[in-house]
């Protein structure tokens, strides 16, 4: 049997709606929420959400907390798009925006000065947009749980989901994720730029604002310091690099409005990280309750040592626990070339998603 090209369509909740391409309407659900639905086609016929095999877990994409979903995770190069990686596998997957990123709606602060308002979307409204979304991706599969995989932030929200919704989740996923394992952080907490000068212990809310502006050229600095070689080629494709920068300016209908043009990307997601990375906890890893997959990059810049082993350490309640450490690997490991840790995580994730098919059958 041969896997065919994708299908996909957008499910974009607007307001108190979704609406979907194809036409159909859902009403009464929360605001600001998008997702997109990846599929694949096979013997010509497509594992929509009626004709997929039954035994084909779902999984739900969590960006982090600057690019969203689609430059995230559906880049149009080759290994640009762990989506397609694994719904060609045929393991069909939604990718999620937050509200304030991408295509999900902006809230209307957003549209005044950075200044003029408290940071932006905490965890606890990341969590309530998770929850709708899982909500929905359950109405239209019969109740399924959901896989949850969630990148850096995107893993500190799935964490705290998923302490509260446990019968929802199949499999949680965090990898390059802060969890609080220590009061020190070279970049994120005490004495980095996150903290107030004029309020040691503070978040820096007046540097960062109610969301934060970002230039191409503020999407490297991190990447290229974690690649321990000089040739940054050598370790990540620049066909990868050139559409990650076109996919996270064009999440923004407005990025060409101010030059250099820039998108914007809401800050709360960063005053939860300068707290989680002086000591704090978001929430309880003793609440999870479902098998977990702790992956963590060697070279990453977020999450420390630390923070994974006492993850792994609170973990006392999950049926499963595994705890992966992909050797030389970057914070952007799903964006790297295959042979710099992409392929071992691609492994990791596939691993779980067929051991959940596999519990079904």
């Amino acid at each position: 049997m041969n896997r065919l090209p994708f299908f996909s369509r957008v499910i974009y909740f607007h307001e108190t709606l979704i609406v979907l391409k194809v036409g159909i309407v859902f009403a009464n659900l929360i605001p600001m929420v998008s997702i997109i639905y990846q599929s694949v086609t096979w013997n010509n016929s497509i594992f929509s959400k009626n004709e997929r095999q039954e035994l084909d877990p779902f999984a739900v994409l969590l960006h982090g907390a600057r690019v969203p979903g689609i430059p995230s995770f559906d880049l149009q190069v080759t290994n640009g798009s762990l989506a397609e990686d694994l719904a060609k596998r045929s393991f069909p997957v939604y990718i999620m925006d937050i509200r304030g990123y991408g295509r999900s709606t902006r809230p209307p602060e957003m549209s005044e000065p950075p200044s003029a308002n408290a940071p932006l979307v905490r965890s606890t409204e990341a969590v309530k947009d998770i929850s709708a979304v899982v909500d929905r991706i359950q109405v239209m599969n019969k109740g399924m749980k959901v896989a949850l995989i969630g990148w850096a932030t995107g893993g500190l929200w799935a964490g705290h989901y998923a302490t509260m919704n446990p019968e929802k989740v199949s499999v949680l996923m965090l990898y390059n994720t802060i969890y609080g394992g220590g009061l020190n952080h070279p970049t994120l907490g005490k004495g980095s730029m996150l903290e107030d000068p004029a309020h040691p212990g503070r978040f820096n809310e007046a540097a960062f604002g109610a969301y934060r502006l970002n230039t191409a050229d503020s999407l490297f600095p991190s990447w290229d310091n974690s690649i321990p070689v000089e040739d940054k080629s050598e370790w990540r494709d620049p066909s990868v690099v050139e559409a990650y920068v076109e996919g996270a300016l064009a999440s923004d209908e407005t990025s060409g409005d101010r030059m250099p043009p820039s998108f914007r990307a809401t800050s709360g997601a960063m005053e939860d990280t300068f707290y989680v990375a002086s000591g704090r906890q978001l929430w309880d890893a003793s609440l999870i309750t479902v098998p977990i997959v702790v992956i963590q990059s060697e070279n990453d810049f977020w999450s420390r040592v630390e923070d994974r082993e006492r993850l792994v350490e609170h973990l006392v309640h999950a049926p499963l626990v595994k705890d992966v450490l992909i050797e030389n690997a970057t914070h952007y490991v799903h964006l790297d070339r295959p042979d710099k840790g992409r392929n071992r995580f691609i492994e990791e994730v596939l691993q779980a998603l067929q051991a959940e098919r596999s519990s079904l059958s």
